[in-house]
């Protein structure tokens, strides 16, 4: 969509808008989150394996006892604290869903007023549901007033108005198509929905209708500027319902988190408590590689997988977070749009 008053243009999918390189972004956002965890885990397990090659005397060292037993008593007290942690910040979660009938009450009530705002918008007598069928409403709904306002300004006379209409309309009908396909079939729970109401970026079209409508007010007849009233109106309604379903599924992650930590931190416990008790030195090595190091590596990778997981989790919610600190017309990253407007 090009802006500058409205030409400078800003993509719309995270992807394009991302200072990061595809492979990154992905890895930080759209990879199974256990694939993350296990490739960390295995990266642990290098790192420990390389350390000891490059070590001079490594198998001396492993072959004595003190080491081992500290490293074992150190990853069985990180174990625990974690999973304490952990537990915490479930009941801090669920924390959340806890209240006087009066709190839930008032949330229940200003649930449905949301609601009935986009089911009187959408000009359906109940919206959607399911939380993809109701971004892929209100994403219909954006292309529709789209189509409407280039349909009001298409007898005006300012030929820069239509121009710039054209090419806004048109980066919304592109944009939505995308976001639609996307958000077909997608199922909540899954990372699906939120990426895709990622890659819808109603900041930007908010911004352009505004500030078409303030450029122009002058060659706007009273059609043309209630449609983009229209317009802002279903895309000030995207944006708290993208933030809605986004809180909704960071809640549903961390549940996740905590069941996943709780569930690997037994295979910790054990392994640590192994190593503590019962280690003993293998003799002999594997291509050059001394078996006790690799004994040893693998201990590591174990009792430290509780905490790949909470990287791999975290690393998601916090990159989804700083993409969407703002809400409405604020843009927080560079773009090259015209800033002679707000000069």
């Amino acid at each position: 969509m090009s802006d500058d008053g409205t030409r400078g243009r800003t993509s719309d999918s995270i992807r394009e808008r991302a200072d990061v390189s595809t492979a990154k972004l992905w890895l930080y956002m759209a990879a199974d989150r256990r694939l993350v965890a296990l490739g960390v885990a295995g990266a642990l397990f290098l790192g420990v394996v390389v350390g000891g090659v490059l070590h001079p005397e490594p198998f001396p060292l492993l072959a004595e006892g003190d080491p081992v037993e500290t490293l074992s008593q150190a990853l069985v007290g990180s174990t625990v604290t974690g999973v304490t942690l952990v537990l915490t910040l479930s009941q801090l979660v669920l924390s959340q869903e806890q209240g006087a009938v009066g709190d839930q009450r008032g949330r229940m009530e200003e649930a449905m007023t949301f609601r009935s705002d986009v089911a009187d918008l959408l000009e359906d007598p109940v919206s959607p549901t399911e939380p993809s069928a109701f971004l892929r409403a209100l994403v219909n709904a954006t292309e529709q007033r789209a189509d409407e306002v280039s349909t009001a300004v298409e007898e005006l006379e300012d030929d820069d108005l239509r121009e710039r209409v054209t090419e806004f309309v048109d980066a919304i009908r592109e944009n939505s198509e995308g976001v639609r396909s996307d958000l077909q079939g997608a199922r909540f729970g899954e990372f699906e929905v939120i990426s895709a109401a990622l890659d819808f970026n109603y900041s930007w079209k908010l911004y352009t209708a505004r500030r078409l409508r303030a450029e122009h007010a002058d060659s706007l007849n009273d059609e043309a500027a209630d449609r983009l009233a229209a317009l802002s109106d279903v895309l000030e309604l995207f944006g708290p319902a993208r933030e809605h379903f986004k809180t909704l599924y960071f809640q549903w992650e961390l549940i996740d988190l905590s069941r996943t930590i709780l569930w690997t931190s037994l295979p910790s416990l054990l392994v640590s408590t192994w190593a503590l008790l019962f280690f003993d030195a293998a003799p002999g090595a594997v291509a050059g590689v001394p078996i006790a190091l690799l004994q040893i590596a693998g201990v590591v990778a174990v009792a430290l997988l509780p905490f790949a997981v909470l990287l791999a989790y975290m690393l998601r919610i916090v990159t989804v977070t700083k993409r969407t600190l703002s809400i409405g017309p604020f843009i927080l990253r560079e773009t090259d749009r015209d800033a002679s407007f707000e000069e």
